[in-house]
């Protein structure tokens, strides 16, 4: 039995890439740290954004990373254990992570900032320039 993919119309050319990425997402769902993506409505000469905002308590700006590879948003983070110590109950691991968000085509990353222990990352979408190209039709004889 073969599986029906969402991309698998005759009308939708070169979405293969998207379907493999779709793919890759859902397998990859691990629930730390957890996060809110919230809209922010355009303001005085401010567009409209998008914030992703990760708990990341006990994590230093050094320890965090945000970057942007090809259309994907990367957050990682790295703590590194901090020697010999003696715990009684120990409930706060030294964990590492990687949180991936896709990105559509022209969403642009304004900033990133750390807060009371929540990493926001600020993203819009400009507004992209609506364009229509006239294709010539060749007559062969």
């Amino acid at each position: 039995m073969s599986r029906i993919t969402p991309f698998a119309s005759p009308l939708l050319l070169g979405f293969d890439a998207m379907e493999k990425t779709l793919e890759r997402i859902s397998k990859a769902s691990d629930g730390y740290p957890p996060y809110n993506i919230e809209r922010i409505a355009a303001g005085h000469e401010a567009p409209e954004r998008l914030r992703i905002t990760l708990a990341v308590a006990g994590f230093t700006e050094e320890e965090l990373d945000v970057s942007i590879e090809e259309n994907q948003l990367l957050i990682r983070g790295r703590q590194v254990d901090q020697g010999e110590r003696d715990y009684l109950y120990r409930g706060i691991a030294a964990r590492q992570f990687q949180r991936t968000f896709v990105l559509a085509d022209g969403m642009q990353v304004l900033g990133a900032s750390l807060k009371n222990g929540l990493l926001s990352v600020d993203l819009i979408r400009p507004e992209p320039a609506r364009m229509i190209k006239k294709i010539n039709i060749s007559v062969s004889q």
